[in-house]
Formats: structure tokens, sequence, C-alpha cells
């Protein structure tokens, strides 16, 4: 039997909570370290591979675990979320460092995944229940992705990244709103929202929010674009030839 602790409801800004986030903080540090060091060498592929195995296989194997009869859920078990997605592509840049995947997983990991971090909608037993352990090692997998390609091997993103993402998660917000009108679900919180206390709480009513949670991300997808091509416009000007 379970400690009577593991049985508690997880409470956000409890001790778990800080934990996690510091050990996350850590950990991002420790990568950033890593990458630069093996920037460019085999090792660097090897490790950036052996990352996405380990993204991979826990997401995997916790998505096989949702399927099964005794958990079985349409609100809840298939992979439609958008940090579902999340995963899939950071596993792809990590074993591929295509600019597309990259791209999404920078955007999606660096804003969306620590919003969730921060208000985690997160109805379950605390650790060491399977739910607890899902929740975290995910997105805090994929926000180490995203901090380990970016600031550890130097992948960059531009604008054409960010309007890559938009239209990817448009795409993504269309069909997904349609399946939940069909089938009752709230995935991507797109038809209501979350029970938990969220930023779409000062967001507007439904479905108000919806807008206002797009052009809050489209902004805040840009602030983390300009750095990097403000960076990159100035490098291409200090190799310009003098005449």
């Amino acid at each position: 039997m379970d400690p009577s602790w593991a049985q508690e409801t997880f409470t956000p800004y409890g001790i778990s909570h800080w934990v996690l986030l510091g050990a996350a903080a850590v950990g991002a540090v420790l990568l950033v370290r890593v990458g630069r060091r093996q920037r460019g060498t085999r090792s660097g592929v090897l490790f950036a591979r052996a990352f996405a195995s380990l993204l991979g296989l826990f997401a995997v194997a916790m998505q096989v675990y949702r399927l099964l009869p005794s958990q079985w859920d349409i609100d809840v078990s298939l992979p439609l979320h958008l940090s579902d997605l999340t995963w899939l592509v950071a596993v792809y840049a990590l074993w591929t460092r295509r600019q597309w995947a990259y791209s999404l997983t920078y955007y999606w990991g660096l804003t969306l995944n620590p919003q969730a971090m921060i208000t985690p909608a997160l109805d379950a037993p605390g650790f060491p229940h399977v739910d607890f352990v899902d929740f975290w090692t995910q997105h805090i997998l994929v926000v180490w992705a995203a901090i380990y390609l970016t600031w550890g091997l130097g992948l960059r993103p531009d604008w054409r990244s960010l309007a890559t993402t938009a239209v990817v998660t448009v795409a993504w917000g269309v069909a997904v709103f349609g399946f939940n009108l069909v089938t009752g679900a709230n995935y991507g919180f797109l038809n209501a929202k979350p029970n938990n206390p969220s930023l779409l709480d000062v967001m507007g009513p439904w479905p108000w929010y919806l807008a206002v949670e797009f052009a809050v991300g489209i902004a805040a997808w840009a602030l983390i674009t300009w750095p990097w091509t403000r960076s990159a416009g100035r490098s291409a000007r200090r190799a310009e030839p003098a005449e």
C-alpha cells in the first residue's frame, strides 16, 4: 500500500511544487553546460539522441498506460493536448535538429510548458502517483530539450520559425476544437477553462479567452524571437566588408 502522504492531492505551490521547479532550473543549467562542451562533436550527437530516446520512451510508455482498458477515458486518454505534440516534435528535434521541429519545440516548450508548470492543472495525488510522475516528467524534459537545443547546441529561431509555429498551432486548435465539440472532451482547454487556477482566468470568459490567449502567445513568441534576430543582424553587419 502506498504511504498516506502519496494519496494526498497535489497542491500547487506546496513543497513538492517548489522542489520540482527548483530541480527543473538546476537541470537546465547543467544541460546548457553539457551542450556547450559537446557542441559540434560526435558525443554531442549521441547525447542528444540519448535524450530524445529517454523522452520518447517515457512518453510512449505513459501513452500506452492511458490506453489500457482500466485507464481509458476519452476525455483524457488521447494524445491531443498541445503538450503531447510538443514532446513528439522535441524528440524529432533532438534526433535530427531540423529547424521546423526545433522551432515548435522552442516556442511551445519555452512558453506553454513553463505556464503549465507554474500554474499546473493537475488534479491527482502527489508523488509517486503515475499521473504526477507523467505530468512533471514530460513537461520538465520538454523544457530541458528546448533549452538544451538553444543555449547548449546553438540552434536559433527566426521570424519564419514564429510564423511556422503560429500556423501549426492554429491548425491544431481548429482540429481539436472540432473533436471536443463532437465528443464533449476539452483537450487543450479550448472549450472551457480548467477547474484549477490558471492564467486563463484573467483572459475573460469563453470564447474570448481563446483570442486573448493566442494574441498573448504571439506577443510572447515575438519577444523571445527578437533578441536572436537582432543579434544575427548585428553579426551580419560586422561581417560585411568595408568599402
